[in-house]
């Protein structure tokens, strides 16, 4: 019955029996029918199903094996239906859908414009209901990959770009695809015939994208196409129904009440003119070339049951504010609010409403229909009621600027409007919730978490009745009620859409955002929030975790033996992932033998005369015999094995995203052991089948007889991750390190220790080693398991990425080993650290080698990875092969604290001095005086800045005169002074008194005063910068305001500084005395650093630039903002352009082997060509896509180790799968994308 479930294709089932061996006759026959996977069966243990809350749309209960009917009913999804058998026939049970959950059907949640959820059920997301491809949105700096996103009756409807993610040039592939809302499984998929232009730029919207998709009853509607008709479907099946007539540019689309209403554009959208122009740069062009363009469009209202036309009206319509109510409908005509009547159009109202003069593809005003009241802002930082009926003005209001690149918002949630300016940095977050009906100030309250704001994600916030959801940095959770924050830093939604609340769910499609890179998500991710049915049941014992199979006691028997080294016995052949065996191979090669499987396969190992490869997405591990391919056993588990397994003299070991750690017998694949390294057995869909909510990678650590795996997927999800070393004769756990949101040694949100864009790792891989440590990306762990230092090392991205020198140093992948995408903001590293955000994901690259795929004989890297000017911002990529010594450049640091050598200045960061955060240098409730001797170059500058948008203080020069800021809690307050001191050396000094008074001295004289809040309310999250403020500005500048001039005696104290002492110091230099003040940093710069002479011994940290004469001693020159050229310190041994976009790589001896698709196009030219509009470059981009499918089959090149020439070449009749090939006693081994293992032999010449 388990098989037959199976439908179709839109169907995925799951088998539960107490009875082992009925689960493996019936995998068996799964596999026979090539269903597994799809269908799949596991073993049910416990009175607890093995499922995560509301999943399942249909329960079948043969023999309820001691689950409750309490039990079952969890499971449901919402409109599930439970069926189980009884003597006289089977009972069903439908689950109704709880009345405090809500769908989302428009853009802005319904007709209203409202874009607040009445779902009481969502809250903070703390578990993974399921996870969707595709791993990344197509790329950042151009067009966002998912235009709409909508739900109704359980289904989930968007509008996805599925090209290729190697390259933002490639052709685009929209679709509109329906999954099930709480499941996620794929029910179908709907190509648009043309859309939007793919190379659109960042930051550029078009927003009205996201309103031509709507959900109703059954039904969708939508455009599918850019000029195609407004289309009704079938929502379940995706059947088209009906074209609605007259609808042919429609714009944007509502359905209420049983009408449809459209906005239609029968002329030419300005969007048709874009064409691509600058490879960086579009952004500005166009926000200053598209808008708005004021025409008249038809607003048109349907019956969609008959498809009849009701009526039309003629107007200007602003975009994104045609909204419709029970009576009327409603937009703004560019000058004025106007209401028309829903069943005839005819006018019953216009009142006054100011918008924006020019309106971007990024903007829109917003218009919202609460109740009786319609609620306008439109850009003018100003928000009007009025009253729905009439028109009559009920109050005006200010309107905080908020979203970013994006419409701002206006929601109405808990009976209240909510404003709160969001948009940069700086912004305050103080959120304001006026009445309805009359504007009044209701309640007011301020951000109370000390963290680092980012600007608002490029898309607006949403909310539900019972929190405000903003994502500033990542996806927060606002509680009105309760005045309070909580961050989530490691999750965000796509960039135009944003997210999605509903269903008691969150939804969060798949981004491209380098922020985070080693915790955030990745994925569509749908979370869910605590409740007390989905904390997870009780653990199980150690006792039952360990399972022991038939070949358990015979492998107590068997020597635990060393692999021969010329085997390739783990995965990328050793525990430090190498990728590179001593063994040489030959450059010529023919082939040995091929065997063919049916699914997706993994990279291969091989010892002791077998190979080993795993069929992922069926479960399926098999052995063959090295040298013929003959299949000598396969043994199917519970989940997917997503990579080869680690052999251990006569022991075959992996993990499975069913959550378990095998262990089988290598001669007949029996089984010895399994161990539960979840803590229980709970499952939700992952990229379209059921998996552990904490699954285990395929690929095992052994070393010294212990067996190191990571069960999890998220230190912030589900509890956690959790670090397991197991004896690997026996199974027995020696230890469990859990690895959760909370700081081991504070106890506090692990969040707490994030600066800036850079956070510690809370995403597993597969795990490496060296002599003495365990490495899970960047993650340093003990031999023992336990975490070692956690990161990050620097908020600042320059710094963050150069720490690369160390015993630690080790070959990882901070998005993953095993992920396949060319993310184009993602490369493997030799080193210890990854930066993040826009400025860091390059950094690395600079400072060590880095590239796609690595490998290293310990000696030398090699690589294919970005040519050096490409470690910058770029969306052009061009890539080369290239071998460097191994190790970081000399130009990398060792620790965060360590002076970067000056030999030469970091290309692509600021010439500035970077001053560590320290406990002494806590500004929190001080008085505080800040000196610096400057002559500045240019007109303006930072001269030194503590903090950022929330607390801190600086000096700086604006137009050549000097300021003195202090921003507490969020306000800024300035003191400017009059004079002119550029191009001769002054005095400044800059004074907070704990009653907030400021003063600024020049030269030893008080030029200016102000007054701020008080002293600042807390440490600021950034840390000290002298010549620039490289994170985020303390003012309104623009970070890092860099300064081009000299500085000396930088001096900060604590306490009372007299106008007195100042003078002295001004007068005499050398003098830092004062009668009650604390010094608690003084810089000289006379030994040519920047050494703390104070007693907190604080150091900073030089970058680009130069000890020089000064009138005292010696000072420091500051050269201002660098070049944005990319480049890199490492210096290759050798490189060289290769025609293929590597795939594969190893070492093997002297030779290198290379294997990928041909590389047919060059980036750069093919750029030029788009720009310049020519049609030919479009045939080459279609094949380059078809190539990476496998069109033209792939190539293998053997390379010269030591000088990179092509020594041999053998054609490839499919591609490799990714990192897919080894080299083991002198063969090559590859695993392919069309599911075969290929093995090649030295080439035997014939006898003449």
């Amino acid at each position: 019955m388990t098989a037959a479930l199976r439908v179709n294709d839109r169907y995925q089932v799951h088998g539960l029996d107490r009875n082992f061996a009925m689960i493996q006759a019936t995998r068996s026959r799964l596999l026979a029918k090539d269903i597994y996977g799809k269908v799949t069966a596991s073993r049910l243990v416990g009175n607890e199903l093995p499922l995560v809350d509301g999943l399942v749309n249909l329960l079948l209960v043969e023999d309820s094996q001691g689950i409750d009917r309490p039990e079952m009913l969890r499971v449901l999804a919402p409109g599930g239906v439970l069926l189980t058998k009884t003597p006289t026939g089977w009972n069903r049970q439908i689950r109704q859908r709880p009345d405090d959950i809500d769908d989302w059907t428009h853009y802005l949640h319904d007709a209203s414009g409202n874009a607040v959820a009445h779902d009481s059920q969502v809250g903070p997301p703390r578990h993974l209901q399921w996870i969707g491809g595709p791993r990344w949105s197509r790329h950042h700096d151009r067009m966002a990959s998912m235009s709409a996103m909508v739900s109704g009756g359980g289904r989930l409807y968007y509008i996805m770009d599925e090209g290729s993610r190697v390259s933002i040039q490639l052709p685009p592939k929209w679709r509109l695809i329906a999954r099930d809302a709480f499941n996620g499984t794929i029910l179908w998929k709907q190509p648009l015939t043309d859309w939007h232009s793919h190379l659109w730029p960042l930051k550029s919207g078009p927003t009205q994208l996201a309103r031509r998709l709507v959900t109703a009853g059954p039904h969708v509607y939508v455009t599918l196409g850019l000029k195609s008709p407004l289309t009704i479907l079938d929502g379940a099946t995706g059947h088209r129904l009906r074209d609605l007539p007259d609808s042919i540019g429609t714009e944007e689309l509502l359905v209420d009440r049983g009408l449809v209403f459209a906005m239609v554009n029968d002329g030419d959208s300005a969007l048709l003119k874009y064409n691509v122009q600058l490879n960086l740069g579009d952004q500005a062009r166009v926000a200053k070339d598209f808008e708005w363009n004021r025409l008249p469009r038809r607003i048109v209202a349907w019956n969609p049951a008959t498809g009849k036309r009701l009526w039309q009206v003629t107007s200007r319509i602003a975009p994104l504010t045609l909204v419709a109510g029970p009576k009327r409908v409603y937009f703004h005509d560019s000058v004025n609010i106007v209401a028309i009547d829903r069943t005839t159009g005819k006018p019953a109202w216009q009142a006054a409403g100011p918008v924006k003069t020019k309106i971007n593809f990024n903007f829109g005003p917003k218009l919202v229909l609460y109740r009786d009241i319609v609620l306008f802002a439109g850009g003018d930082r100003t928000m009007r009621a009025l009253d729905s009926a009439s028109g009559r003005l009920l109050w005006t209001a200010p309107h905080d600027q908020s979203g970013y690149k994006s419409p701002e918002d206006l929601l109405v949630s808990g009976n209240l409007v909510w404003s709160a300016p969001t948009t940069r940095t700086k912004d305050t977050g103080v959120f304001t919730g006026r009445d309805p009906r009359t504007g009044k100030i209701i309640k007011k309250f301020a951000p109370n978490v000390d963290t680092y704001w980012f600007h608002h994600r490029c898309y607006i916030a949403k909310a539900t009745d019972r929190f405000l959801l903003p994502s500033r940095t990542g996806i927060e959770f606002v509680d009105p009620q309760k005045e309070s924050w909580t961050i989530h830093h490691w999750v965000r939604g796509g960039c135009l859409y944003g997210i999605m609340p509903c269903n008691g769910l969150l939804y969060a499609p798949p981004h491209n955002c380098a922020c985070y890179p080693e915790a955030k998500l990745y994925g569509l991710n749908v979370l869910a929030p605590a409740t007390p049915s989905r904390r997870a049941p009780q653990p199980l014992s150690d006792e039952q975790r360990l399972l022991k199979g038939p070949a358990f006691d015979a492998l107590q028997t068997l020597e635990s033996h060393t692999n021969n080294s010329a085997d390739w016995p783990t995965y990328r052949h050793d525990r430090g992932r190498s990728g590179s065996t001593p063994v040489a191979v030959s450059p010529t090669l023919s082939r040995a033998w091929q065997a063919q499987f049916k699914g997706r396969l993994t990279s291969v190992v091989i010892a002791a005369g077998r190979l080993f490869v795993a069929e992922i997405d069926r479960h399926t591990l098999h052995a063959l015999d090295s040298n013929t391919g003959r299949r000598l056993w396969s043994r199917t588990v519970g989940g997917r094995i997503d990579s080869p397994p680690t052999i251990a003299g006569p022991r075959v070991l992996f993990g499975s995203n069913d959550g378990l750690i095998h262990c089988l017998r290598a001669s007949d694949g029996e089984l010895g052991w399994t161990f539960h390294a979840a803590p229980t057995d709970r499952r939700l869909p992952s990229f379209e089948q059921l998996e552990s909510a904490w699954p285990v990678h395929g690929s095992v650590l052994v070393r010294n007889g212990q067996v190191y795996a990571v069960s999890g997927r998220s230190t912030y999800l589900d509890g956690g991750l959790r670090m397991l070393r197991l004896d690997a004769r026996t199974g027995y756990k020696i230890s469990e390190t859990l690895m959760n949101d909370r700081d081991p040694k504070t106890g506090k949100n692990q969040q707490t220790t994030l600066q800036t864009l850079q956070m510690p790792v809370g995403l597993p891989d597969i795990l490496s080693s060296s002599s003495n440590r365990v490495f899970m990306r960047s993650q340093e762990f003990s031999l023992d398991g336990e975490r070692l230092a956690m990161g990050p090392h620097s908020g600042d991205p320059s710094v963050q990425g150069s720490v690369q020198k160390g015993e630690a140093a080790h070959l990882f992948a901070p998005m993953g080993f095993l992920d396949a995408t060319y993310f184009h903001r993602a490369y493997w590293v030799y080193g210890r650290s990854f930066a993040g955000g826009h400025a860091g994901y390059y950094q690395a690259g600079k400072f060590t080698p880095s590239g796609r795929l690595l490998v290293t004989d310990g000696e030398r890297i090699f690589g294919f990875g970005r040519k050096p000017q490409y470690y910058r911002w770029t969306t052009t990529i061009e890539h080369q092969l290239f071998a460097a010594a191994t190790g970081a450049a000399e130009q990398a640091r060792s620790s965060s604290q360590e002076q970067l050598s000056r030999k030469n200045a970091r290309r692509g960061t600021s010439s500035m001095i970077q001053v560590p955060k320290a406990s002494s240098l806590n500004p929190k409730g001080r008085e505080l005086t800040l000196e610096a001797w400057v002559r500045a170059e240019k007109k303006s500058g930072v001269v030194v800045a503590r903090g950022g948008p929330a607390q801190g203080f600086a000096l700086i020069i604006v137009n050549s005169k000097p300021r003195f800021l202090v921003r507490t809690a969020g306000q800024l307050t300035i003191a400017a002074g009059p004079a002119n001191i550029t191009r001769r050396w002054t005095h400044l000094a800059g004074q907070l008194d704990k009653d907030g008074r400021m003063r600024l001295f020049v030269n030893g004289k008080p030029v200016a005063s102000a007054k701020a809040a008080g002293p600042l309310t807390s440490d600021p999250a950034q840390a000290m910068g002298i010549g620039g403020d490289d994170i985020s500005a303390v003012g309104t500048y623009r970070s890092p305001y860099t300064l081009t001039g000299q500085i000396d005696d930088v001096r900060l104290y604590f306490g009372s500084v007299t106008p007195q002492e100042i003078s002295i110091h001004h007068d005499r230099p050398d003098t830092t005395a004062t009668a009650t003040a604390k010094l608690v940093l003084s810089y000289d710069f006379d030994d040519g650093e920047a050494t703390d002479r104070s007693p907190s011994k604080v150091n900073g940290l030089l970058s680009g630039v130069k000890s020089i004469k000064a009138p005292r001693g010696k000072a420091m020159s500051f050269v201002g903002r660098p070049s944005r050229q990319g480049g890199s310190f490492v210096k290759p041994i050798w490189t060289t352009d290769v025609p293929l976009l590597v795939r594969a790589m190893v070492k093997a001896g002297p030779n290198l082997f290379i294997a990928g698709p041909p590389d047919l196009v060059d980036e750069e030219e093919s750029f030029r060509l788009l720009v310049g509009g020519k049609d030919t470059i479009q045939k080459k981009l279609a094949r380059q896509d078809a190539a990476l499918q496998g069109s033209e089959g792939g190539l293998l090149r053997a390379i010269s180790a030591a000088d990179g020439k092509t020594i041999g070449e053998f054609q490839l009749d499919g591609l490799p799968s990714w990192d897919g090939m080894a080299a083991a006693r002198g063969r090559l081994f590859l695993s392919t994308t069309d599911a075969r293992v290929i093995s090649l032999r030295p080439k035997v010449t014939p006898k003449p």
